[in-house]
């Protein structure tokens, strides 16, 4: 119910927003911590709202095959909300409070209103733009908001074409979410505006070697942070566009629900590297890149259990 391979896809919303925001520390663990509540609270929600269309398309699912009760999944995903919310508070004060309580709020109205409905897709990507924010804080919100943007757009294309999962569909809705994707890569790519104010200082120069060397050579600390980290941004920028592109490329040559199902895999499993290029672009190159690694491993997991 929920399921560990699309799991490791949520950490790095708050972590990506937290890098935008200048906030990268011991406290983004816990709101890490609590995104992953709040994505699970919204699988099981899901669970319990989809339960009789479930039993129609997909009685393989937890309640349908009896694995547990609709009164089970209920409790686990009020008892997933509250943790979530709680968590948040303790990480992040009352700034992501703020935050994450329409989050949860926007994560309900989804399960049991808006996915079958015109506004589900825009309403997911509201979901995980708040999860962007939250890493962010409330008072933070400009700077983090072209990270979030770029997450809820990429989870609009992966809702998108969720919805044809199981009774597949024609060429068209796949080529427009590929053509967003290659976008969004383009957007995510480099270096961002502002990004690493501590490195131009030269505060923080001992925290990468790279740096230490450009000093010693003469070049300028913030020059060398900005390639390095314009470079991992770009290489994994590049990485989520062949990751999540293949799959949607596939999709348009045959639109059928297998390979649309595959395609909503792979923009599942395959954000942690979108996640990872917008961190390395806001000035934490190594952050991106240990983000970037959860990608294989939870494919690696879809072998065991279903991502989607």
């Amino acid at each position: 119910m929920v399921r560990a391979p699309a799991a490791l896809s949520v950490p790095g919303d708050a972590i990506a927003g937290a890098a935008a925001a200048g906030r990268l520390g011991p406290r983004t663990a816990g709101l890490a911590a609590a995104s992953v509540c709040l994505y699970w609270a919204g699988m099981a929600a899901n669970d319990w709202a989809d339960r009789d269309l479930d039993a129609r398309e997909r009685p393989e699912r937890p309640i349908p095959s009896g694995r547990i009760s609709p009164r089970q999944a209920l409790g686990v995903a009020a008892g997933l909300t509250a943790a979530g919310v709680g968590l948040a508070a303790l990480a992040g004060g009352r700034r992501a409070a703020v935050v994450a309580v329409p989050l949860a709020g926007t994560i309900w109205a989804y399960d049991v209103w808006a996915k079958n409905t015109a506004a589900g897709p825009p309403v997911m990507a509201a979901c995980r733009g708040l999860d962007v924010l939250l890493g962010a804080g409330s008072d933070r919100i400009g700077s983090a908001a072209p990270a979030a943007l770029t997450i809820a757009a990429h989870t609009a294309t992966v809702t998108a074409l969720s919805r044809r999962e199981v009774s597949g569909g024609d060429s068209a809705l796949p080529a427009a979410t590929l053509a967003g994707t290659v976008a969004l890569a383009a957007l995510a790519s480099g270096r961002r505006a502002g990004a690493f104010p501590a490195m131009a200082s030269g505060r923080r120069a001992g925290a990468f070697p790279a740096v230490a060397n450009g000093r010693r050579a003469g070049v300028p600390p913030g020059e060398v942070a900005s390639v390095w980290g314009g470079g991992v941004s770009t290489a994994l920028a590049a990485w989520y566009a062949v990751w999540y592109g293949k799959a949607q490329a596939r999709a348009v040559a045959d639109p059928s629900a297998t390979r649309i199902r595959a395609a909503v895999g792979a923009g599942i499993t395959g954000l942690p590297p979108l996640q990872g290029a917008l961190t390395a672009g806001a000035g934490a190159p190594v952050t991106g890149l240990i983000l970037a690694a959860a990608a294989p491993l939870a494919r690696r997991l879809t072998r065991w259990v279903s991502a989607t």
